[in-house]
């Protein structure tokens, strides 16, 4: 039987292809993503994976057993011990330091994106805050995967590179099909038929929030 990543992917396909083959996906795989777009994105994603961080750690919180705490645990030390330090190491090259990036202001589009996971956590169980966090986990994992033989051109290339190459590694690859266990573990014993509709809503929801956090590094670019 599939999974319940798999269901959700396949109820929510119109919204999840928007957000995993998004132009700005794209025109990075291809080298033409203005440099702007680019970077606005990295410095909010950058406060983005600030509040993914309190999400993973309501996620031990809510967790119903340890083993479910040190999953979630590991989940927050791979953001802040690795992806939080892809986007210090590219900022930098603009001469961007870590203490500037955690202070810039908070695009609409990060607050709306952050809050809305960690409300569904808040207000919800363990299950609900899965969903909620899977279309960037696995989102990103699946990107990075249709992308790993991309070759970007241009004077942004070897950034572009260095993206995909991150979130098309093994490593990461790992650590999200880790996750996608995990969640559908947690369904076995939490999900109904009677429930999915409002899991998929959460679902749909944060993919679309994906889609829109793309599309404001586009309009930087603007």
């Amino acid at each position: 039987m599939a999974g319940l990543f798999d269901r959700l992917k396949t109820d929510c396909s119109s919204e999840w292809n928007a957000y995993t083959r998004h132009a700005f996906v794209t025109s990075m795989a291809d080298g033409t993503l203005p440099q702007p777009a680019f970077r606005t994105y990295l410095q909010q994603d950058y406060l983005f994976l600030i509040h993914f961080s309190r999400a993973y750690a309501l996620a031990v919180y809510k967790a119903p057993g340890l083993a479910d705490m040190r999953q979630a645990l590991a989940g927050l030390k791979t953001i802040m011990d690795v992806e939080m330090d892809l986007h210090v190491e590219l900022c930098a090259t603009w001469g961007i330091t870590k203490d500037e990036l955690e202070h810039m202001p908070e695009a609409s589009e990060t607050l709306a994106y952050t809050r809305f996971v960690l409300e569904s956590g808040l207000r919800g169980d363990l299950l609900d805050l899965q969903v909620a966090l899977a279309p960037c986990i696995l989102g990103y994992g699946e990107i990075g995967q249709q992308n790993r033989a991309a070759t970007p051109q241009g004077p942004m290339a070897a950034a572009y590179q260095r993206w995909f190459g991150e979130y098309a590694s093994d490593e990461y690859a790992e650590a999200a099909s880790d996750f996608a266990d995990w969640m559908n573990r947690t369904a076995d014993v939490y999900l109904t038929e009677a429930r999915y509709s409002n899991v998929r809503r959460i679902f749909s929801q944060a993919t679309r929030l994906e889609a829109d956090f793309w599309q404001m590094g586009l309009n930087a670019a603007d």
